[in-house]
């Protein structure tokens, strides 16, 4: 028997499906390539689990850098005034500043909140300083309900205390 030649059509055929078979061998883009615990090599299109260490990971896909799609000239208004800046959604950046202006609502509150805090505290530390100051006896409740009177060196620390708190909370 000897060999006689395809048909050109037939040719084509096979040597289309060859070329099919070939691109369907090709390997995935993003391969990823692991060991287990329990010594077993996974292969996958999807990242190892994260209890997996850095040293088991056998393979890892290539990184492909995208460019970003072009931007249309009169898309965006505002982009146009700013050239070099990507186009915003005017919806999304009228919420962002609702966001800032409501943080920093916020911050003002919690400012005023702290400066009222440290005024009370500074009158309070200026009476208990006068009251030290007066010379009349004082008097506190101990932990098993007795009454103590100050003697001289407790009115000192007390004193002392009190001026700590005058430096600190009134400025």
């Amino acid at each position: 028997m000897l060999f006689q030649p395809l048909p050109l059509c037939r040719q084509a055929v096979l040597a289309l499906g060859v070329l099919g078979l070939l691109c369907l061998s090709t390997p995935a883009e993003a391969q990823w390539k692991w060991r287990d615990s329990r010594g077993q090599v996974h292969i996958s299109d999807i990242p190892p689990p994260r209890d997996i260490p850095d040293k088991d990971v056998l393979q890892k896909p290539e990184v492909t850098v995208r460019k970003p799609a072009p931007v249309p000239v009169a898309a965006n208004a505002a982009s146009a005034a700013l050239p070099g800046k990507p186009p915003v959604d005017p919806e999304l950046e009228a919420k962002r500043k609702r966001a800032e202006q409501e943080q920093a609502a916020l911050a003002e509150a919690d400012k005023k909140k702290a400066a009222a805090v440290r005024k009370d505290n500074c009158q309070r530390a200026r009476e208990q300083l006068a009251t030290i100051d007066s010379g009349q006896r004082i008097a506190r409740v101990k932990a098993d309900g007795e009454r103590e009177i100050l003697d001289d060196e407790q009115r000192a620390k007390e004193a002392r205390r009190a001026r700590e708190a005058i430096a600190s909370e009134c400025r």
